[in-house]
């Protein structure tokens, strides 16, 4: 789609929504995250821009775009690097990961600004989603980024997993987490001094699977 009719489309859609432009994974297209930021506001909107990543970013990446991007959405998955490597055949993501939350709160730091709809226009929030028999992976994710960012941050912890396709093949991945699990998860949130952020019901589980099969997946 040549770039003129993205923006149209953006335009378009701002028009009918809460005023966001969330850009998802998108590490791989920051110079076209740039040139829609920037034609955007040189045509006098200034809608919240939303980073959404798994947390694989570079730090000079993120460096470049300060002043750019109101919300960082990043996941911390991995503080573990066997697991990063055995899920997601990156062994140096937990590094990756953190040096990237690091240059996020060095530009945003650990407040949530909301706006007067409540929603986020500033700041970040860290989603960190628990695995099945991988309470010491979770734990260690909270206690890195209460020692070494900010235990004020914004964590969305994470409950909601569920076992789909080719995780059925692995059998450390068969089944959903268990509420002792996500129990011992939360104990460690506020143990480490958290008290911003969501936690989730074990219910959630069921909740957040949408059917491709429907015209709308992803709406009730």
């Amino acid at each position: 789609m040549p770039f003129e009719e993205v923006i149209l489309t953006i335009k378009k859609t701002l028009a009918q929504t809460e005023n966001i432009v969330g850009f998802v994974s998108p590490s791989h297209f920051i110079p076209h995250v740039k040139a829609i930021i920037t034609k955007l506001r040189e045509d006098g909107l200034n809608p919240i821009f939303v980073y959404n990543t798994n947390g694989y970013d570079k730090v000079e990446t993120l460096k470049s775009l300060e002043g750019l991007i109101d919300v960082y959405l990043p996941d911390f998955k991995y503080a573990n690097p066997e697991l990063s490597f055995q899920y997601s055949q990156a062994r140096n993501y937990p590094e990756i990961a953190k040096a990237a939350l690091k240059e996020m709160f060095r530009q945003k730091g650990a407040t949530l600004s909301l706006n007067e709809d409540g929603i986020a226009d500033w700041g970040i929030i860290v989603r960190h989603l628990v695995l099945p028999n991988a309470l010491e992976n979770s734990i260690e994710v909270l206690n890195y980024i209460a020692r070494e960012i900010s235990p004020k941050l914004h964590i969305s912890l994470m409950a909601q997993y569920y076992p789909t396709d080719k995780a059925k093949t692995i059998p450390s991945l068969t089944r959903t987490i268990t509420q002792e699990e996500y129990n011992s998860v939360v104990d460690a949130f506020h143990k480490f001094g958290f008290y911003n952020g969501w936690i989730q019901e074990l219910e959630s589980q069921e909740h957040y699977r949408p059917s491709f099969r429907d015209e709308h997946p992803f709406e009730d």
